[in-house]
Parts: structure tokens; sequence; C-alpha cells
């Protein structure tokens, strides 16, 4: 007996692996070497692509397609009908494309509908707002969020904006609204809100 779940109408390929206490829901597909951590929940109508890895702690909610080239760390969610590209030059008689690789690190949200282009990093702890067409690296803990994606803020792990408290040599210490956690990040990022 396996130790995780899958739902009757799924379908896992051979050659997949899936971490203990996963749960994998309605008309979902998991395709052949595909990784999927401990602790997941893989919603229904997700598809996971040939060759995927997806960390541990990780949220996927309703219709979202996980491409090749994709890689997901740990305590990422993903939120219905996100969008990942992985070509950046589509067509559909180009036999000859290049997979574009794509990196969500540890934490980070990405919102409703949002569509990210391939080729970038969503930084860790990182938000992209419902909606968004990110275009360009996140920064970590960014707030970013319209089409294209801009940078408006940075947020706490718990979600919450934070505000700056204090520069120091190249980084800069932020304070959360809510839970008051404070922590820092590189003033290089902080400096791409004047953008």
């Amino acid at each position: 007996m396996p130790e995780y779940f899958v739902h009757e109408t799924a379908e896992i390929s051979k050659g997949a692996k899936i971490g203990k206490n996963t749960k994998i829901w309605h008309q979902s597909q998991v395709r052949e070497e595909a990784e999927i951590g401990e602790n997941c929940i893989i919603s229904k109508c997700v598809y996971i692509d040939f060759g995927v890895k997806i960390g541990n702690n990780v949220k996927i909610q309703n219709g979202v397609s996980v491409y090749h080239g994709v890689i997901i760390e740990d305590e990422v969610f993903l939120g219905p009908h996100m969008t990942f590209t992985n070509d950046l030059y589509p067509r559909a008689f180009n036999s000859n494309w290049k997979c574009v690789n794509t990196l969500v690190k540890r934490g980070a949200s990405i919102g409703a509908n949002a569509t990210i282009i391939c080729g970038i990093i969503i930084g860790e702890y990182a938000m992209v707002g419902s909606g968004a067409v990110v275009t360009k690296n996140v920064p970590a803990y960014g707030l970013v969020f319209g089409n294209p994606a801009k940078l408006k803020g940075f947020v706490c792990k718990c979600g919450q904006k934070a505000k700056k408290i204090k520069e120091v040599a190249n980084e800069v210490f932020m304070e959360c609204t809510v839970c008051k956690t404070k922590f820092y990040i590189n003033k290089e990022d902080y400096l791409l809100l004047g953008e």
C-alpha cells in the first residue's frame, strides 16, 4: 500500500515518485519521472508534466498545469488556474523548440489566474498577486501584481505587508505590519521599488 492518497480518477504514470502523506485529487495527472515531495496537496484537474520536481508541503490548487522545466521548492502555494509557460517562442509547428526553466523558491505564493513567463525565478516567500503577468524575476519577499507585474512592496513570511525600518550597508531591515517579525532583504532588491 502506498503511503500517499490518489483519487480513483487521477492518473499516475509509472516512474513518478510521490512522497508520504501527499494527496492527489480528482482527474489530476502526474507524468513519468515527476517527483512530488511529502505532505503535498494536488487539487482537482492538476497536470504535472514529466520530469517536474515539486518539494514538500506544496499546495497546488484546481486547474494548474506544471510543465516540464518548472521546479517548485518546499512550501509553495499555487493558486487556482495560475499558468506556467516553458517556451519563449511557441509555434505549433516548431519541432526544435527549447524548454526554458522556471524556479519557484521556498515559501513563495502565486495567486489565482497569474501567468508566469518562463525563464524567471520567483524568490523565497515572494507573493504574486492574482491575475498578474510575471515577465521578470521576483526578489525574495517581493510583492508583485499587475500586467506586466511590477514590484509594489515586500511581505513577511506570514504574507502580510512589511515596512522598512532601517538600512545597514547592503541590507534593508523590514518589519511585518501585522506579526511584527523582523527580517532583512538585499538593498539592491529594495531599490527595485523605484523602477
